[in-house]
Order: structure tokens, then sequence, then C-alpha cells
């Protein structure tokens, strides 16, 4: 697989690689290298792939929540200082280590990593990575695993959504809100109710498919839902906000519904009232998308290979709301802790300079258009 080059077995892609201070070759990484402070992009010296790894040559990686908060050390994971944050990617594959067959040099791949994908180079097992449909762009590729994951995970696993079901989607203009309302909406034939906190939020809500929307920074979410699906409430609500928005989901499901959840991004953790699922026999449950990567491995598989799928077919479509640069990162940081960002917030960590790729991306997406 790998080119022989001066009479030394490297890969061709690490040709280009820049000479660090010694011998080894160097990529740029994103360093956390003292919690609660700004990342500094440093030069990283490569290691050689062990048998069972896979060297990637990361193009994209998407910018989470998560990521802001296991720099601040508020994550329930806590990695070893210094570290790179980034849980997803898109990228080509540099190498494979020799006991690999499952992908191979060239090879377009999403991956799942943990955290260190916000680097020039990820060194992964080759079971967290899956290959891109030829059709689905490398930039739309890394909006996949965590938000698409998760609003699969939410709706198909978790909540059993079915056709023609109501369902409510709080925070429903941030990166897994509208993931929730492409895949409720275009995939599985739900009716959908978008709650978000500005007119804007909303009406993006509903130009990927929302049927109805509730700007909850103007009344409460309860009575707003009512007005629109009447006494009887929604039959599933993916809550991604916690706090009395989550309690007002809650209160506003349907006999038998079912209410998901994702997150806390309003920053409180609400007590769920245990009489109110009795009353309706409704059901809450929880959703931590990571965890199924080690509990229930092909549960969190399917997920991914049917986001790439859905992408590939049409059926669902990522919305970016804004691309940093690597250089960049603390930029795309303050971006989501400040409430601007909608959809997913990336960072194209070496995109540029890339001519044949980026012809190749500028082809999928004529593609998609067609």
């Amino acid at each position: 697989m790998a080119a022989v080059a001066r009479g030394r077995g490297l890969p061709r892609a690490w040709l280009c690689r820049r000479a660090g201070p010694g011998s080894g070759r160097h990529y740029r990484a994103a360093l956390c290298t003292e919690l609660k402070q700004p990342l500094a992009i440093k030069e990283v010296a490569s290691r050689p792939v062990r048998p069972h790894e896979v060297r990637v040559d990361v193009h994209f990686c998407g910018v989470n929540f998560a990521d802001i908060l296991v720099c601040r050390g508020q994550y329930q994971e806590k990695p070893q200082l210094p570290f790179t944050p980034g849980m997803e990617f898109s990228g080509t594959v540099l190498e494979t280590g020799t006991d690999v067959s499952t992908v191979k040099e060239g090879d377009r791949v999403i991956g799942v990593s943990g955290f260190n994908g916000m680097a020039e180079e990820c060194i992964i097992d080759p079971k967290t990575l899956w290959q891109i449909p030829e059709r689905v762009p490398l930039r739309e590729a890394a909006t996949l695993p965590v938000s698409y994951g998760t609003a699969i995970l939410a709706l198909e696993h978790r909540a059993c959504t079915r056709p023609g079901e109501t369902v409510l989607v709080t925070a429903a203009a941030g990166a897994t809100g509208l993931a929730v309302v492409d895949v409720a909406t275009n995939v599985l034939q739900a009716q959908v109710i978008a709650a978000a906190g500005s007119d804007e939020k909303c009406k993006l809500a509903m130009q990927k498919g929302a049927q109805s929307t509730v700007n909850y920074g103007q009344g409460g979410l309860k009575e707003a839902v009512r007005k629109l699906v009447g006494s009887g409430g929604v039959n599933v609500a993916i809550d991604t906000v916690g706090g009395d928005v989550f309690l007002e989901a809650l209160r506003s499901l349907a006999w038998e519904g079912r209410i998901v959840v994702v997150g806390f991004a309003g920053g409180t953790i609400a007590s769920v009232p245990a009489n109110l699922l009795l009353l309706k026999n409704v059901s809450a449950v929880g959703l931590y998308w990571g965890r199924y990567k080690e509990q229930n491995f092909p549960v969190f598989s399917r997920t991914l290979s049917s986001a790439l799928q859905y992408c590939q077919q049409g059926r669902i479509q990522p919305h970016i709301g804004a691309v940093f640069k690597l250089e960049e990162v603390n930029d795309a940081f303050l971006h989501v802790i400040q409430r601007k960002s909608t959809g997913k917030t990336t960072t194209a960590v070496h995109y540029a300079g890339k001519p044949m790729e980026i012809w190749r991306e500028r082809l999928c997406l004529a593609w998609r258009v067609l």
C-alpha cells in the first residue's frame, strides 16, 4: 500500500508533511494544554501506526458542545492533558496497519475518535471508521456522526417513532435539533413541531421540513403546543435543553407519549415528576450517544451506516451553519458558546490547497442537486 521513498517505506501522503525539529514527521493539531484556556495550534510528532490501526488525513472535524465541555473539565470523560478535542471527522485514509483489511489508502471515511479529531492526522481503530458513499461530500459527511447519529438513535431506537406521529423538537435550530427535524420529517414521515428561541431559528426549522414552530422566547411551550395540537398532545418529544423547557415538553405529551432526554444545553437538569409519567402512561428515557459505542456497538454502527445511506439517497440534507479554519478553533468554540450557531459548526482542518479533492467535492455536490 505504501510507496517506497528513498529506500524507506513511507505512505505517499506522508511526503507532504513538514519535517519537525528532529528527523520525524510532524502535523498540526489543536491542543488543550490547560483547562478553561484557549486551545493552542502546535506541531505534533507523527508516530508509526500499530498493526490494528489506521492513519487518516483529516479534512473536516465537527465542533460539538461536548468538545467545549471537555476542554473546561466539565464533561463525563476527562482526558489527560494535553489532549486534542474533536469527536467526529471526515477525511481520507493515509496508511493502514498490517492487520487492517476493512479500509485501504485513499478511502474516504468518517470517524468517531473520542477526543483527538481536531488535527491534520488522526490514528484510529478501523472499527470506528465508516466509508463515505461516492456522492456524499466530505464536508457534509463530517456532520453526520454526532448530530445525525443522535437523531436516528433518539427517534428510531429510543422513541420508536412511527409514521404520522407528532414529534416535538426543542432547540430545533441547533445541530442535533435540525438533524432530528430532518430525520423525523424526511425519513420517518412524522409531523414535526420545532421549538426554538427566536423567529429566525424557527424559520430555519421550517425550511428543514417542520410543519409548525414555537418560539419559546415569547411564551410558554406547553400552551403553544396545545394551541397547535389540542389537548391530546404530542407523541414524541426530543429535548436537548433541560430545565423548564424539558418539563413543559413532558407536560405536552399525549397518552403513552415518549420523551427522550438528549442533553441540558440550558444548563439546568430538571427533576422528573413521577406523577406525570403515571397519569398519561408516558415514558421518559435518556440517550447518551457515545455510550452506545462501548455498550451496544452494533446499534451504534447501524445508526451511522443509516445516516450515510440517508445522505447518499438525498433523504437528509445536513445544514452547516459555519466553517472555521483549524487555527480559528477558538473562534469556532466561541461561536457555539454564544449561541450564534445554527446547524453544524465545523473546522476545515487542512482542506485548502487540495485542488483535486476540491474538484471532487464540487462534483459530489452537483450530483446531489441532479
